[in-house]
């Protein structure tokens, strides 16, 4: 019964022991660089001889002078200048088709012709009644000259002749709209009907589309309405030829803003004397308002914005030909393009601007250096032209001599 009480200081010493050695094996300070190379048999290397930490690497890229557009991207749909859907105004039976379908058509040519026995049997019996009607009224005013009758007489034949000639202008209008023509030159659809049909007043027969120029129907955010211009040109491209582009010239402007889009409609024209295009084709068109020359682009990873502000880091020369300086520099900025944007003040053609690895950069006038970058990779270079005056864009379809029908008024 002795020993109890030592077993209890034996295991009380040993937990008391097992404690601290957890306790410095946790918090055992780390060996010095210096201390593990000489236990390693090599000599004491001092921590102050190892240098200065190496300047961070960013990615770089210069400011591009490019040919710069203002322009604007929308969807649109193809119209023609002139269509319409020919319908007869009475009814009638066909007697005759003078066209084929897609054929082009003159205006004023004869397209269909209906039954028209009857109204010009009509148009004889007034031209007979009409004779008549002329002749009693010379009669009548040879024989007032003589006093062989009353002037009562002459206004009565005056009359009758004024009758006659109603009759018969009302003959030749009725047989006229059994004679559907061509209302202006423009290519035939595909007809609805056939020789011996029975057509009732407003049946559909054809439809005749002015081809040679187009319109092109699409609408703008309403920002966009202080800059859109009649007579500024605007380019088209169609998903159904993807390998060719048009122009279009701004002909009207819609004085009213849609309400519900917040957007203005514009009409453009097209030269289509190619026929090339047909109405209902989806369009993309890309509005231009203006042209710089001399615009200043660098890749949109350039800018660190800080509020309202944006600012670039420019390099300039360091103190070896590895390092540069990195100066932080406030810029305004002006048109956006995809993945690139204009500076209009703070930086001059030919600078260099970092556009990766800003965030190693902690304060102004910091040392860098360049990073290598690795063949068709890094930052994104700016191209010298726009998207659509790129190499490789859809190339504009030359306009067919003679004049451009957009400058004309369609025919009435």
């Amino acid at each position: 019964m002795a020993s109890k009480p030592l077993y209890i200081v034996v295991a009380a010493v040993g937990i008391a022991a097992a404690s601290g050695a957890a306790w410095w094996y946790q918090n055992k300070p780390a060996a010095r660089p210096d201390a593990v190379a000489a236990g390693n048999g090599g000599a004491a290397v001092p921590a102050s001889s190892a240098g200065p930490a190496r300047p961070p690497a960013v990615e770089v890229a210069r400011v591009e002078v490019v040919r710069l557009s203002d322009e604007a991207q929308a969807v649109g749909t193809l119209r023609s200048r002139q269509s319409v859907v020919l319908r007869p105004e009475v009814s009638g039976r066909v007697v005759r088709l003078n066209f084929r379908d897609g054929d082009r058509v003159r205006r004023g040519q004869l397209l269909v012709q209906l039954d028209d026995n009857l109204p010009r049997a009509q148009v004889q019996q007034a031209q007979a009644e009409l004779s008549i009607a002329q002749a009693n009224h010379k009669r009548n005013q040879e024989l007032v000259a003589q006093n062989f009758i009353s002037q009562r007489s002459v206004d009565e034949s005056g009359a009758a002749l004024q009758v006659a000639q109603a009759k018969l202008a009302l003959a030749r209008a009725t047989a006229d709209r059994l004679r559907i023509v061509a209302p202006f030159d423009g290519i035939a659809g595909i007809r609805s009907v056939n020789v011996g049909d029975y057509l009732r007043d407003g049946t559909d027969i054809v439809n005749i589309e002015d081809l040679d120029t187009l319109y092109v129907d699409f609408r703008l955010p309403e920002r966009f309405q202080t800059k859109v211009r009649r007579g500024q040109t605007a380019l088209v491209a169609m998903d159904a030829l993807p390998d060719r582009q048009y122009s279009a010239v701004v002909q009207a402007i819609d004085p009213l803003v849609d309400a519900n889009g917040r957007s203005v409609g514009i009409r453009g024209c097209i030269d289509n004397r190619h026929l090339q295009l047909r109405p209902g084709m989806f369009a993309r068109i890309t509005a231009v308002f203006g042209e710089r020359d001399n615009a200043r682009l660098v890749p949109e990873e350039a800018l660190v914005p800080q509020g309202t502000r944006q600012f670039v880091y420019k390099l300039v020369d360091g103190p070896d030909q590895d390092t540069r300086i990195a100066r932080r520099v406030e810029v305004k900025v002006g048109l956006r393009q995809p993945g690139r944007v204009e500076i209009t003040e703070g930086l001059q053609p030919g600078e260099v601007v970092v556009v990766a690895g800003q965030q190693r950069i902690q304060r102004d006038g910091m040392p860098v250096r360049v990073a290598e970058m690795p063949r068709n990779g890094g930052a994104t270079p700016v191209a010298a032209v726009l998207p659509s005056r790129a190499a490789g864009a859809q190339a504009e379809v030359p306009r067919p001599a003679g004049p451009n029908p957009c400058a004309q008024a369609p025919s009435r």
